[in-house]
């Protein structure tokens, strides 16, 4: 395993993203930049926000975010997003990100982080999250 107390694979359900990091992405070291798996984590629970919230949303928060281990230079990497709370305007999404590595099939989870979102309306305001889409 990753050495973590994580559960044994990704979560059951379709990622949200997925993505590969290539050279440009990566530092001096080969390691790819914290802020590109940031960002690509970000996609991923705005599309769930999104989704939940029926319309456009906006990224308010980061929350509880941890690097487990390094992503590479052609990892392949899904983002994986659940709702976790739904809140009168905003919608908190738990992100993980979990890599296979060359032809392998073994999956490590390499970042976890809460993502909250506000839903926005046509006026670029937050409005109401819809009850049960």
């Amino acid at each position: 395993m990753n050495g973590t107390t994580e559960q044994p694979g990704p979560p059951a359900y379709e990622p949200a993203i997925r993505a590969m990091p290539m050279p440009a992405d990566a530092n001096q070291n080969g390691d790819i930049f914290g802020g590109w798996v940031l960002s690509q984590m970000d996609i991923a629970g705005g599309q769930v926000a999104a989704r939940r919230a029926l319309g456009r949303v906006a990224t308010v928060a980061i929350t509880a975010m941890s690097f487990h281990q390094p992503v590479l230079v052609g990892d392949e990497v899904s983002f994986y997003g659940e709702v976790v709370k739904v809140g009168r305007t905003s919608i908190a999404v738990k992100i993980e990100a979990w890599v296979r590595r060359g032809l392998s099939a073994e999956r490590i989870k390499v970042t976890e982080g809460l993502f909250t979102y506000v839903a926005i309306g046509p006026d670029r305001r937050p409005r109401p999250v819809p009850h049960n889409p």
